[in-house]
């Protein structure tokens, strides 16, 4: 009998310790946000595969109602139906766990979740469920923007390379704020792995157009530029800044949206109140980021050195829409006279040069809408019913510096 009870500790301890405890999977960069595959548990021992967002600047876990369902999550007692960006959107359970690349990510100290009823969590996304700041920051991360893969080890497991600086950790939700300088100036800007751009509060940004004039800028949300296609990102400015200073390294060329003003509060609420803004993945794309939560430390190990020309793109400012549409919202000027002049506010895109819109990802509408400038794309626009065919021409919007062309 005891010789059985030894046994059965011994083989417990092997499963323990055979368990995985570092993770590398491949990323799908769609619109500079980072797509992972992800593994549901399901009731019945099994698995489902679906598809996960990681966002190390939302504090919140998000999924859809199915895999709400898969996992027979159940609403809270307190559930209320609310509505955000179309969506209704209820409390759940949060799942316990999920898995990636054979590693169980535990969502143990998190107690509830936001359910959406659609097809994904967010419209024009095709992520399920996604991997929050207040569950990442249980692991060490490191996401390479050049090699497209994401690690995700237990703390002290992942091996970080590059410059280092010491951060500051939300203790209560895991979102990371790193010191920088613009124009010789400190600020704290947080680190969100998970936005498509960088933004800046309204105030240091209009401080940093008025000071500096001869910045290239824009009006209307193009491209990476666009949030989610909320109204004022129709009218939202964009700023390139020629180089900040960020933790250890030197960013340069980094284009920056307004912080949409319904998000300002909320956002300063979550990452801190003396947060300035946020650095997204525009300016990280040359970057093998890690993330030390336990120390409270980020690495940044230059990869390449690509600056992008600009934002090389058809001009519309899109919404995409819970039913897989893009409506546009606003037609950005160009040299003093609207981008698209065909088109206007309202209408919806149907096809990019013989590929339906519908369904896409906003990577993939903004990957069919770019090339190079003076290059034209056909697009179907539909207007009270009635679809017509434009000739809209490639523009480059937000160049960098003159000095760095």
């Amino acid at each position: 009998m005891k010789a059985a009870f030894i046994l059965l500790i011994l083989s417990v301890a092997a499963v323990a310790q055979s368990a995985p405890q570092l993770a590398t999977v491949p990323v799908t960069l769609d619109h500079n946000r980072i797509i992972i595959d992800v593994y549901l548990p399901l009731p019945d021992g099994g698995q489902k595969r679906v598809r996960g967002w990681v966002d190390t600047g939302n504090a919140d876990v998000w999924l859809n109602e199915r895999a709400a369902k898969l996992m027979a999550l159940q609403p809270t007692p307190d559930s209320k139906e609310t509505e955000i960006l179309g969506a209704k959107v209820r409390i759940f359970q949060a799942p316990k766990e999920i898995v990636v690349g054979g590693m169980k990510i535990s969502f143990a100290n998190v107690r509830e979740a936001r359910t959406v009823a659609a097809d994904s969590i967010a419209p024009g996304s095709s992520a399920e469920i996604n991997l929050p700041s207040t569950v990442l920051r249980n692991y060490d991360l490191i996401m390479d923007y050049v090699d497209r893969e994401l690690t995700l080890a237990v703390p002290g497991q992942a091996k970080f390379t590059g410059k280092s600086a010491k951060a500051s950790v939300n203790k209560p939700n895991g979102m990371i704020q790193v010191p920088a300088k613009i124009e010789g100036q400190p600020y704290q800007l947080t680190l969100d792995i998970g936005s498509s751009f960088s933004m800046l509060m309204g105030d240091l940004f209009e401080k940093l157009a008025r000071d500096h004039p001869k910045w290239p800028r824009n009006t209307g949300a193009v491209g990476p530029e666009l949030f989610w296609g909320m109204q004022e990102e129709a009218t939202q400015q964009a700023l390139r800044i020629p180089g900040i200073e960020y933790g250890p390294v030197k960013l340069p060329e980094v284009g920056f949206d307004t912080l949409p003003q319904a998000f300002m509060s909320f956002y300063r609420q979550r990452a801190g109140a003396d947060t300035s803004g946020l650095i997204g993945g525009n300016a990280l794309l040359n970057y093998r980021v890690g993330i030390d939560y336990a120390n409270a430390t980020v690495y940044f190990d230059e990869r390449g050195s690509y600056i992008a020309p600009g934002i090389d793109v058809v001009g519309l400012t899109l919404r995409p829409e819970l039913d897989g549409r893009y409506t546009v919202i606003g037609v950005p000027d160009y040299e003093g006279r609207p981008a698209v002049p065909e088109a206007k506010a309202g209408d919806v895109l149907v096809v990019i040069d013989k590929v339906p819109a519908k369904g896409s990802t906003m990577g993939q509408i903004w990957s069919l809408l770019g090339g190079d400038p003076g290059e034209t794309r056909v697009l179907t626009l539909e207007r009270d019913g009635k679809q017509f065919t434009v000739n809209a021409t490639v523009r480059r919007f937000l160049p960098v510096s003159a000095g760095n062309h």
